[in-house]
């Protein structure tokens, strides 16, 4: 992944952030460690860019490391460790990044729906779902 390729890929990524993760990165440049997420805690994490693979799986991996770096700032916040929330299994598990068809999506990993692609997750910040048990 080039300098660009990954930059539009962090771009990419932090829509899905600013949409769904209740807990906002502030995102630092580091000259040691690259790219740094660090959460209100001031706890921090570092995004490599991926090596090899299509366009596509060097997304999915960039969305994961991101993903990596949500859970543990939402769990230090006390929130729900979830993110981005399955929509059909609330609160229960996160969706997971992956490839189809060439293309980076998150998918439910119990069923393997594709929900959106990445960067395109719509709705507000995971918060703990009020919906009635069942529904």
């Amino acid at each position: 992944m080039d300098d660009v390729e990954f930059a539009e890929g962090l771009e990419t990524v932090l829509r899905d952030l600013r949409a769904q993760c209740a807990v906002r990165p502030r995102i630092r440049v580091d000259d040691k460690y690259g790219i740094m997420l660090h959460a209100p805690d001031g706890s921090g994490q570092g995004l490599t860019s991926p090596q090899g693979g299509t366009a596509a799986e060097r997304l999915a991996n960039l969305a994961d490391q991101a993903q990596e770096w949500a859970v543990e700032a939402l769990w230090s916040e006390g929130a729900p460790a979830v993110w981005p929330n399955c929509p059909a299994h609330p609160d229960t598990h996160p969706l997971t990044a992956t490839v189809v068809a060439d293309t980076a999506v998150w998918a439910c990993p119990k069923t393997g729906a594709t929900v959106a692609r990445i960067g395109e997750l719509a709705g507000r910040p995971s918060l703990p779902s009020t919906a009635p048990a069942g529904s």
